[in-house]
C-alpha cells in the first residue's frame, strides 16, 4: 500500500511560488523605497539645510549693513554702540552660515558661486570698515555718502549672488522631487502587480487549505474555550476560597490597602470586622466536618446579606472570616453593622436534621484611629475580638449582643 502524502504536491509548489512572489515584492520594493530614501533625504536633509543657511546668510548681511546705515544717522553714541554691536553679531552670522555651507561641500558650480561671494564679500567688508573709519572720525556725511554709493550697492550684488544660489538649490530640490515621484509610481506599479498575484495565489492556496483544516480548526476552537475555562477557574481560586466562594486573605488584603488609599487621599475613614466563630471546633468534633462546612458556608451566606454590595466579606481561614466596610462616619456606623451580623448569626439553623447554634465573637478596628496600615488595622481588629472572646471587651461593645 503506497504511503499517503502528508502535504500535497500541488499545494507545495503553489505555497514555493507565493514564497518566491513576497520576495521578489519585498526585494523591489525595499531596493525601490531605499532609492527613494536617498532622494528625500537629498531634498530634505541637504538642499533644504543648504536653503537655511543661505537665507541666514542675507538675513545677517541685510542686517549688518542696515546697522552700519543707523550707526552714520545715529547723533547719541550709547545708541551707535549698540548699532555697532548688531553689526558686530551680524557678521558673526554671516560667517557661520558660510562655513557652514562650505562644510556640506559644494559642485564645482557652487564652488564658483561661492568663490565669487567671497570676493565680494572682501569688497563689502573693505567699504564697511571704510564707514566705520569716517564715523569714528566724526565725519558722517562722508560714511553716508559712502554708504550710498558704494556700501549699498554692493550689498544689493551680494544679495542678489545668495537668490542665485537659493534658486539654483530651489531648481534641485524640484528635480529631486520629481525623481521621488517617478520611483514611487515605479515602485507602486510593481508591487501592485506582485501583490495582486501574491494574493491570488495565497487564495487559492488558503481555499485548498481551509477544506482540510475546518475540523482542526472546531477542535482548536473547542481547546480554546475549555482554555479559557480552566484559566478563569485558576483566577478564581487564587483570588476566592473555595468552600464559601468568598474573598480569600490575597483578594481582602488588596482590597483593604485600595481602600485606605481612597480614604487617606480623601480624608474619609474605613473599617474592618474581625469575624470568629466560637466553638466551631465543638460542631465539628461533635456533628463531623461535612455539618462544619456547611455552617461556614452558611456563615458566608449571613454575613454577605448583612452588608453593602460595596463592601467585601472575605474568609480569612479556618472558622475566622473579615468584613471591609468602606465610607463609615465613625464607630457608631460599624458598631450597628456588627449588630446587624450578630443578630444574622442568632438564626436558627438546621443541618442534615441537626438544630446547631451559630455564635461568633466580633473586633473592629478604624482607619485612621486604630491604625494607618493594614497590618496594623488587623492586629487591632484581631485584639478587639480577642477582647470580645474573653469578656474583656469595651463597655460600648459591651451593649452589642457578642455571645
Amino acid at each position: 500500500m503506497p504511503r499517503q502524502r502528508r502535504f500535497p504536491l500541488t499545494t507545495g509548489t503553489a505555497f514555493i511560488a507565493l514564497i518566491a512572489l513576497i520576495c521578489g515584492l519585498v526585494l523591489n520594493s525595499l531596493l525601490q523605497l531605499q532609492a527613494l530614501g536617498t532622494q528625500i533625504h537629498t531634498v530634505v536633509e541637504h538642499h533644504n539645510r543648504k536653503i537655511d543657511l543661505i537665507t541666514q546668510t542675507q538675513v545677517a548681511s541685510h542686517v549688518r549693513t542696515d546697522s552700519l546705515l543707523r550707526m552714520a544717522l545715529a547723533d547719541d553714541p550709547f545708541e551707535r554702540d549698540a548699532h555697532f554691536m548688531a553689526f558686530n553679531h551680524a557678521g558673526f552670522l554671516v560667517m557661520s552660515g558660510r562655513n557652514a555651507l562650505r562644510e556640506m561641500g559644494f559642485s564645482p558650480a557652487e564652488q564658483r558661486s561661492f568663490d565669487s561671494q567671497t570676493r565680494l564679500i572682501r569688497s563689502i567688508q573693505s567699504v564697511q570698515d571704510r564707514v566705520i573709519d569716517l564715523l569714528n572720525a566724526e565725519r558722517s556725511a562722508d560714511a553716508r555718502e559712502v554708504l550710498v554709493q558704494q556700501a549699498i550697492p554692493l550689498q544689493e550684488t551680494f544679495n542678489q549672488q545668495l537668490a542665485d544660489m537659493r534658486n539654483l538649490y530651489q531648481q534641485a530640490n524640484t528635480v529631486a522631487q520629481q525623481q521621488a515621484q517617478e520611483t514611487y509610481r515605479n515602485t507602486f506599479l510593481l508591487t501592485l502587480v506582485f501583490g495582486i498575484s501574491a494574493i491570488a495565489l495565497a487564495l487559492l492556496i488558503a481555499w485548498q487549505t481551509l477544506r482540510n483544516v475546518s475540523l482542526k480548526s472546531e477542535q482548536i476552537k473547542a481547546q480554546m474555550v475549555e482554555l479559557e475555562r480552566s484559566r478563569a477557574a485558576l483566577r478564581e481560586e487564587a483570588t476566592h476560597d473555595p468552600l464559601t466562594g468568598l474573598a480569600n486573605r490575597r483578594l481582602f488584603y488588596d482590597r483593604l490597602q485600595q481602600a485606605i488609599r481612597h480614604a487617606h487621599r480623601y480624608g474619609g475613614k474605613m473599617c474592618i470586622l474581625y469575624v470568629d466563630m466560637d466553638r466551631f471546633k465543638d460542631i465539628n468534633d461533635q456533628h463531623g466536618h461535612h455539618v462544619g462546612d456547611a455552617v461556614l458556608t452558611e456563615v458566608a451566606k449571613r454575613l454577605t446579606s448583612s452588608i453593602r454590595d460595596s463592601d467585601t466579606v472575605a474568609r480569612l481561614g479556618g472558622d475566622e472570616f473579615a468584613v471591609l466596610l468602606e465610607g463609615v462616619q465613625g464607630r457608631e456606623d460599624c458598631l450597628a453593622v456588627a449588630h446587624t451580623i450578630e443578630q444574622a448569626l442568632n438564626a436558627d439553623t438546621g443541618f442534615f436534621g441537626l438544630d446547631v447554634e451559630i455564635a461568633a465573637s466580633i473586633g473592629l478596628a478604624i482607619y485612621p484611629d486604630d491604625g494607618v496600615d493594614e497590618d496594623a488595622l488587623i492586629r487591632a481588629a484581631d485584639a478587639a475580638m480577642y477582647q470580645v472572646k474573653s469578656g474583656n471587651e469595651s463597655e460600648r461593645q459591651h451593649r452589642l449582643p457578642f455571645p
